[in-house]
């Protein structure tokens, strides 16, 4: 018998060594992630592909290797820019970094923007989906045509939602409730639950979201961004800003193998904070994310990024020495007038005195009244249910399997439903928890309701694609945010037919063959413009 216990003691111990030794990663993933000691920080593990065929682009790697180089390109950028920058003179009560100051932080959140360090695998950055060339949203063509959502620091985890814009996003005010309008207004992402409460600003509320979401950077600590600040390139002129207290925190000898696991995994369970520090070190760490947020957000609104330098900001310096072409004006007759646009994109200019009808009656009359507002934000702050349907592409309805770490996104696969402002006012998943309980009373009145994003730079593409319509050469984007609508020209389609054949007639804003849409475009049976 004793023998018999020995031998089975024997199999089950030479079982276990097998599989510790032709499954290090495994093993490495579950006790604290990759690269701790005895792990291989080279080596990433297995990508976690849910997904039928057709929802991840077949050029996927090459083009986030793509986006990677440009993103190190600009991150070299902002470190010469820096060193190349003569230092501030720190004087004044309250002090005040003299001369170069501003420029400092702004070239700081820049570095910041652009550093692929500040996640899990070291891979991504909050530029790789938000790069300037797309208007500061997403750069891939092939994943905005395909999964919508762009892959995580660990792949190919992805979000919910279009990258959004956030050229302009620093103007958006705190989020509120006004009684008498009966709606919110401010905050940022789509939901607007980056409310700016705490920092004063939804902008840089929103730049700490992204680097702990599970389906971003994934840090699984906000400290392991003050960890990665101890040793980041930029780190000098971070502390020439903000002070030397982040090099004070004494972190434990594990923090770099959880903050090389990707949130959510299993081995946290429901830990928000499996980095274990004192309180005064959680606070200093605290402190350096937030001057993380205040930095980026001052990079989101120097001229760098909201430079009120379009045709549009020259015409409303001097009309004249600036006219808009025949089509601009065309466009422009349209947006302010039968289209309706400025009601939400709100153009900042006067509507009177004009002739009166029939020379004057919008759409074809002419401003001759001064602008209301010279650096028009084409935004009114508030929320809308655009009646977008449900896009079968987006990556999160496939994401309902544990990936490698033991984390399900979306239990709910395609029972799931995105409520924007609703689920957040909730406190509902896949959103953050509302600061305020008096709001909870106005979800059901705001489901479905998404941001009323500024319509600055919403047709932005690289020089060499001039435009976001095929035939090419184009920039392929996508629109509003699940990214249902492809093009400019879907867009305004959508807007024409969505309530000339109402669901369960029609859906998606497609008209049957041989019918006119409300703006009087002909659809043929494919439900495509002709």
């Amino acid at each position: 018998m004793r023998e018999r216990r020995l031998i089975a003691i024997v199999v089950l111990c030479c079982a276990v060594i097998a599989v510790v030794l032709l499954f290090p990663q495994l093993s490495s993933a579950q006790n604290g992630g990759f690269g701790q000691k005895g792990g291989d920080p080279d080596t990433p593990p297995p990508p976690y592909n849910p997904y039928p065929p057709g929802i991840l682009p077949s050029d996927l790697n090459s083009e986030i290797a793509r986006v990677l180089r440009e993103v190190d390109f600009i991150e070299s950028e902002a470190l010469a820019q820096l060193r190349a920058l003569p230092p501030p003179t720190l004087t004044n009560q309250p002090p005040l970094l003299a001369h170069t100051g501003q420029r400092l932080n702004v070239l700081v959140g820049k570095a910041l923007n652009f550093d692929r360090n500040i996640s899990p695998f070291k891979d991504r950055a909050c530029g790789f989906c938000h790069m300037p060339y797309a208007g500061f949203s997403g750069p891939i063509p092939s994943v905005n045509l395909t999964m919508i959502a762009y892959p995580g620091s660990y792949q190919f985890r992805a979000g919910k939602r279009t990258a959004q814009r956030y050229t302009y996003s620093p103007s958006f005010p705190v989020l509120n409730y006004n009684q008498t309008q009966q709606a919110f207004f401010g905050g940022n992402f789509w939901d607007s639950r980056a409310t700016g409460y705490l920092l004063g600003s939804p902008d840089a509320n929103q730049a700490q979201g992204p680097p702990v979401d599970t389906q971003e950077h994934a840090l699984p600590d906000t400290a392991c961004v003050a960890f990665r600040l101890q040793s980041a390139v930029y780190k000098s002129f971070f502390i020439e800003l903000w002070g030397d207290d982040i090099d004070t925190i004494k972190f434990p000898h594990n923090t770099e193998e959880i903050c090389e696991t990707p949130g959510g995994a299993s081995v946290f369970g429901t830990d928000t904070m499996p980095i274990k520090l004192s309180s005064s070190d959680r606070a200093i760490a605290n402190h350096a994310y937030d001057h993380w947020a205040q930095s980026l957000d001052q990079y989101e609104a120097s001229p760098d990024v909201s430079a009120f330098s379009s045709k549009f900001d020259a015409f409303l310096h001097s009309p004249t020495a600036n006219p808009l072409s025949t089509d601009e004006m065309a466009g422009y007759n349209l947006f302010r007038g039968k289209a309706n646009c400025n009601s939400c994109h709100l153009d900042g200019r006067s509507t009177a005195p004009t002739p009166p009808p029939p020379q004057g009656s919008a759409p074809n009359s002419t401003d001759t009244g001064a602008a209301a507002s010279t650096a028009p934000l084409f935004t009114c702050f508030g929320s809308a249910n655009l009646g977008l349907p449900l896009n079968p592409r987006d990556a999160i309805y496939y994401q309902n399997t544990p990936d490698f770490f033991g984390f399900t996104a979306n239990p709910f696969g395609f029972a799931f439903r995105d409520l924007g402002l609703g689920t957040f006012l909730r406190s509902g998943p896949g959103s953050w928890a509302s600061p305020n309980d008096d709001w909870t009373q106005f979800a059901p009145l705001n489901d479905g309701r998404m941001q009323t994003s500024t319509a600055r730079n919403v047709a932005m593409v690289p020089p060499q694609c001039p435009t976001t319509e095929a035939p090419g050469p184009y920039f392929q984007k996508e629109f509003f945010h699940n990214g249902y609508i492809k093009s400019l020209k879907q867009l305004v389609h959508f807007y024409n037919t969505r309530d000339a054949f109402p669901f369960p007639t029609i859906t998606s804003g497609h008209c049957p063959a041989g019918h006119h849409g409300k703006g009087g475009l002909l659809a043929n049976g494919r439900g495509e413009e002709q």
